[in-house]
């Protein structure tokens, strides 16, 4: 009965292990997900802020104020560049989460078939039992009616 409760224990551990690891990995996820977003923001921007150069550009703009949206959107594009950066760092994080998540999963299931493993066999030993028991009862009923 000490192994059983081994199991249990180290069952209980893995469980609590494997869902600070889903935590961790929700976490990493979500700030994937936070730095995607900023990124559609950027671009969105820069797009936004492009158009509206070209159309100043019709309408007649001045060489300092073209100078100036040119270093602006140089500006956005490092911006974005970094961002990028940001959510391939991201991505690394989330997917190393992953793993360890899966490792912790992967543990928890090997105890929890090994603790299913030895059910079974507790089983099959009480059933060998009862019916020797039980044999030996019949066999015994047998021979006091003689």
């Amino acid at each position: 009965m000490a192994t059983h409760s081994a199991i249990n224990t180290l069952i209980e551990l893995a469980t609590k292990d494997s869902d600070e690891a889903a935590k961790r990995l929700g976490m990493a996820i979500r700030a994937c997900e936070e730095a995607e977003q900023k990124l559609a923001l950027l671009l969105q921007y820069r797009d936004d802020y492009a158009a509206r150069c070209q159309s100043d550009l019709s309408a007649g703009l001045t060489a300092a104020g073209y100078h100036n949206f040119r270093v602006f959107l140089e500006k956005l594009d490092s911006a974005i560049a970094g961002q990028r950066e940001v959510i391939r760092e991201a991505q690394k994080l989330a997917d190393k989460a992953r793993s360890v998540w899966q490792e912790c999963e992967r543990k928890r299931m090997s105890f929890g078939a090994l603790d299913n493993r030895a059910k079974k066999q507790a089983q099959q030993y009480e059933t060998r039992r009862d019916q020797k028991l039980t044999d030996e009862h019949a066999t015994r009923k047998t021979l006091y009616k003689r």
